[in-house]
């Protein structure tokens, strides 16, 4: 399966096609370049996971492969964080994913900045292309996120006759994404070793979908508050003369 890009940029003609990734073809490891893009990517897994969000057909993952074929050229990428609504096969686990052979193409990728070289920024057509080359006129995924987590900057692009405009959030700081049904934005504290800011989910309703660290503590909270009511029920029938322990 093959189409031709229309409207590029530039006048080289490219020949995308959709292929299974020979089983010799080696990804290029892309090495983690800090110890807080694996928390920054499982934080939003997580949430997700405790809200029942996660359904078996979909591909939720962090440092993974998305491959498509141009110009007789294997590429792949590995976003920080990519979601794709529905895998034509559930695998318990793969090497990599390719759009339209597998299944959907993704529906949100998202990117952490770690370094000054601008390579999320990178529109660069000959081989190998630019993350955002790749995710815009390639895979044309409809959300492409970039998050600086050391300023708390996040843009939020949204595909628009095959361009990613910059988005503007509501007023409470957030970008509705409408395939997930849920809310995108900043939220600043700490979660296991790393304090700083974090990308979280709301619900529609604007709540906050918690992590399981913060799930205990509502619990904790809710179980503290409920005997503190039962202390002050039994203190007031004691004081007008009833035995709670007797109650009819």
């Amino acid at each position: 399966m093959a189409t031709q890009l229309g409207e590029a940029k530039s006048s080289t003609e490219l020949i995308i096609s959709w292929e299974a990734l020979p089983a010799d073809f080696q990804l290029e490891d892309e090495p983690v370049e800090n110890t807080g893009q694996p928390l920054l990517a499982g934080a939003l897994r997580e949430s997700l996971e405790i809200s029942g969000f996660i359904q078996p057909q979909m591909l939720i993952a962090s440092n993974f492969g998305l491959c498509a074929t141009i110009n007789d050229q294997f590429v792949a990428k590995a976003p920080d964080w990519v979601y794709v609504p529905a895998v034509n096969e559930v695998l318990a686990e793969r090497k990599s994913y390719t759009p339209n052979l597998e299944g959907d193409i993704p529906a949100v990728v998202m990117e952490f900045l770690s370094d000054t070289d601008g390579t999320e920024y990178s529109f660069k057509r000959i081989y190998p292309p630019g993350k955002w080359f790749f995710y815009e006129q390639i895979l044309q995924v409809p959300i492409y996120v970039i998050f600086d987590p050391n300023g708390g900057l996040l843009e939020y692009y949204q595909l628009e006759n095959k361009r990613y405009e910059l988005q503007q959030p509501d007023e409470n700081g957030r970008h509705w994404i409408d395939s997930m049904g849920l809310f995108l934005g900043t939220w600043q504290g700490t979660k296991e070793s790393r304090t700083g800011y974090w990308l979280r989910w709301w619900d529609k309703a604007g709540n906050l979908l918690p992590w399981a660290v913060e799930q205990i503590a509502q619990e904790r909270q809710r179980t503290e508050q409920e005997r503190q009511q039962k202390e002050r029920l039994i203190a007031y029938l004691q004081s007008q003369g009833i035995d709670p322990n007797n109650l009819p």
